[in-house]
């Protein structure tokens, strides 16, 4: 557990909270109108109505109980500024309306900053450090609290992320601390406020059945079959059943549960998101510009991914008494539901990143794939914030978390974290930068091909989280539960 002197905390996560308040009056995308809507339907339309409304095209297509937060949330915009409740106000900005949904997202992120204490108490402090700035548990509070892909997503482009992954962090915490039920009510509370969350739910499935369930092993590590607890599996399926009634219940005795489904697996919408995640999808559909291939369904795309995630889920159910073992396992669930998922949103990658900051500060190699992995991670979500204005905010923001990282970690783990390769193919990001958002956009090719530097960028980060991926998983099944070196 870490140093329970844990003073410099506060301070930290004000300063994070003052940060965000500087971009209330920046760009933001459509996610803005999208969750804007969302207030005005769950408070204008009785609740037989939320999943049918159709007269703006940012339908909601999140589970019930992100709509009961949604609900929520209107109380205060109804008390503060009404017009943005009303339906008919399509694409309304008006500067109380952002300001409101911008204090909502900073506020909720309150969840994300308590999870994050938790998980720095899960961390093993050195021996002998005295030195605060150096400690795992303030490293792995900057990583997370100051976390780039966060901040530009929610704060600039504008979702709740950080509310989100609040809950995750949380459940993970939980878990490590062997409150298994808690961590299991938590996650269940996650998946009914984003099913994207359903992409680590096998680790969570095969965690608990192997850990919980089962309360004894044999000598060998093998699974003692006569050691499984029913009681125990009755109180798992209590809690998970019992919040899925809460949310998912009153549509269920309304006889809407086809429809809502409907809106969360929407399978016509297409192989790739439009701007295409870095993924295998993306190189196929590079490879398909030039080579005339084969489509690819949903079911090909859940065969791929069960396929990318069984080894890991494997070898969790030979070594399930590890918390590390767990969260390998939960990493490797969501990058290759990342990698051979169907259409996949390119900000799917933070589940994998954010996770990832546990280990980096607890284990060398960990932390090589996690510079590796969130550097590429992080810049392939650039075209996000495609204005002028925001380059110079994107690339500082950038640069201040990965220098931190770079520093940071190698200062922990005493020398370079990443191979020569793994370096060249950074140095290889800057160019591809460079090439992007200052020589393309002078060349004659700006006007005529706007898509070509968004095709690299996926191309070219692609290739970095499929190596990180496949790193991650040697890691995984070469037993490398290596301890921190002193």
């Amino acid at each position: 557990m870490a140093a329970a002197d844990s003073s410099w905390f506060p301070a930290l996560s004000l300063g994070v909270s003052l940060f965000k308040c500087l971009f209330i009056s920046a760009y933001h995308s459509t996610d803005f109108e999208v969750h804007r809507n969302w207030l005005a339907i769950t408070h204008s339309l009785p609740l037989d109505r939320w999943y049918h409304e159709n007269s703006s095209e940012w339908t909601l297509d999140y589970p019930p109980l992100f709509a009961w937060f949604e609900l929520a949330l209107s109380q205060g915009a109804r008390l503060l500024h009404p017009p943005m409740l009303l339906l008919s106000n399509l694409n309304y900005s008006s500067p109380e309306a952002v300001l409101y949904q911008r204090l909502t997202v900073i506020c909720t992120d309150l969840l994300f900053l308590y999870a994050a204490r938790e998980c720095c108490r899960c961390v093993q402090e050195q021996k002998g450090s005295r030195d605060v700035l150096n400690r795992p548990s303030f490293v792995l509070a900057v990583l997370l609290l100051w976390n780039f892909g966060l901040l530009i997503v929610d704060h600039i482009h504008f979702q709740y992320n950080g509310f989100l992954f609040g809950v995750l962090l949380l459940s993970v915490a939980k878990h490590m601390q062997s409150l298994h039920l808690q961590g299991a009510l938590l996650f269940a509370v996650l998946l009914n406020l984003k099913h994207i969350f359903l992409y680590v739910a096998p680790a969570y499935g095969v965690y608990l059945l192997r850990s919980y369930c089962f309360t004894q092993d044999n000598s060998d590590g093998s699974v003692r079959w006569r050691s499984f607890s029913f009681l125990r599996l009755a109180a798992l399926g209590g809690i998970v059943l019992s919040v899925c009634f809460l949310s998912f219940g009153p549509f269920i005795l309304m006889g809407q549960l086809p429809q809502v489904l409907s809106r969360l697996f929407p399978f016509k919408r297409g192989l790739c998101h439009a701007y295409w995640a870095p993924n295998v999808w993306a190189l196929y559909n590079g490879l398909d510009k030039t080579l005339t291939l084969l489509g690819v369904p949903p079911p090909v795309t859940l065969l791929c991914t069960v396929l990318s995630i069984l080894p890991a889920l494997v070898s969790l159910w030979r070594r399930p008494r590890s918390a590390q073992s767990f969260l390998r396992c939960l990493l490797l669930c969501s990058l290759g539901s990342f990698l051979f998922g169907w259409h996949v949103h390119e900000k799917a990658v933070l589940l994998a990143i954010l996770p990832l900051s546990l280990l980096a500060v607890q284990n060398r190699e960990d932390a090589g794939i996690f510079l590796l992995l969130s550097t590429t991670g992080h810049y392939s979500l650039f075209p996000l914030l495609f204005t002028c204005a925001e380059l110079p905010i994107k690339v500082l923001l950038m640069l201040m978390f990965t220098l931190y990282a770079f520093s940071a970690l190698r200062h922990l783990h005493r020398g370079p974290l990443l191979r020569p390769l793994e370096t060249l193919y950074l140095v290889g990001l800057l160019l591809l930068s460079l090439c992007c958002d200052v020589l393309f956009p002078l060349s004659p090719w700006g006007a005529r091909l706007p898509f070509l530097p968004l095709l690299a960028t996926s191309l070219y980060c692609s290739l970095g989280i499929i190596y990180c991926f496949l790193r991650l998983y040697c890691s995984m099944l070469g037993g490398a539960e290596r301890p921190k070196q002193p």
